[in-house]
């Protein structure tokens, strides 16, 4: 059985490796992988794998992306610190995961999942089943995608995991090719996440995408003042680094946002 591990941590793709070999002696780690682009690779140049273990955070993105360019023909079962939301879509379509720090009785139960589900069908079945786990691969990229938000950031610092309330941040800034975001106690948070991806996770009735470098939270905003051709300058609790800037495209858009939630 080939399975295919996509982990960004070294130590913790080779501690996964140890604990599939010794579950099970037909496993053959057919490659680590630690990130999208070097996965993308991967599948062009590979058969599929039988089984994939894929962490959720990688150093370039969320690994959602490999699938969304790659469609996956071997189940996935997602190895991560992740939300309660995403976990809801896992379960909701049958794609199994792990919490970390992954226990070995849950690993072992997963492999079972997976023996089950490949028992279901036989030889005769396999492009049935093949096409099952595509199309339960899409409902769930879908439904991550939905207008569902997320309530908790994870930040990775040293060998930490900490947990940042969305509703504690006053602001995610853009600044020297870093996303740091900034509580309102003054606390910098420093993300994996693009601009993009915060602005897709944040719950948009609370924070406003107000130009390339921030997304403002409502309550951190003081006031805003007219500026220079239509636009408008933010004031906000939480002084930035740079004056936080509203397009003159975006400040209709950003009044009306602001009046009417």
């Amino acid at each position: 059985m080939r399975v295919l591990i996509i982990e960004d941590e070294i130590k913790s793709g080779k501690e996964l490796k140890v604990q599939l070999e010794i579950l099970d002696d037909r496993i053959e780690i057919a490659a680590i992988l630690p990130s999208i682009i070097s996965a993308v690779k991967w599948f062009s140049e590979n058969d599929a794998p039988d089984l994939i273990f894929s962490d959720i955070q990688l150093a370039d993105g969320l690994s959602f992306e490999i699938f969304k360019q790659v469609k996956p023909s071997a189940p996935v079962i997602f190895c991560t610190a992740y939300d309660a939301y995403a976990i809801r879509a896992f379960e909701t379509n049958s794609i199994d995961y792990l919490l970390k720090p992954i226990d070995e009785k849950k690993l072992e139960a997963s492999l079972q999942k997976y023996d089950r589900m490949k028992a279901a069908f036989g030889p005769a079945d396999g492009s049935r089943y093949e096409e099952i786990l595509t199309k339960k691969m899409e409902q769930m990229l879908q439904k991550l995608g939905s207008g569902s938000h997320k309530s908790t950031l994870l930040i990775h610092h040293q060998d930490k995991i900490i947990p940042l309330k969305i509703t504690d941040i006053a602001y995610i800034h853009y600044e020297n090719s870093l996303v740091s975001a900034y509580s309102f106690l003054g606390q910098k948070y420093v993300l994996i996440h693009t601009l993009d991806e915060l602005e897709s996770l944040v719950d948009s009735s609370l924070f406003f995408r107000a130009n390339r470098q921030f997304i403002i939270n409502r309550n951190s905003i003081v006031n805003a003042e007219h500026y220079f051709t239509r636009r408008l300058v933010l004031k906000l609790s939480i002084p930035a680094s740079e004056p936080v800037i509203v397009s003159k495209v975006k400040s209709s858009e950003f009044l009306r946002w602001m009046e009417g939630h």
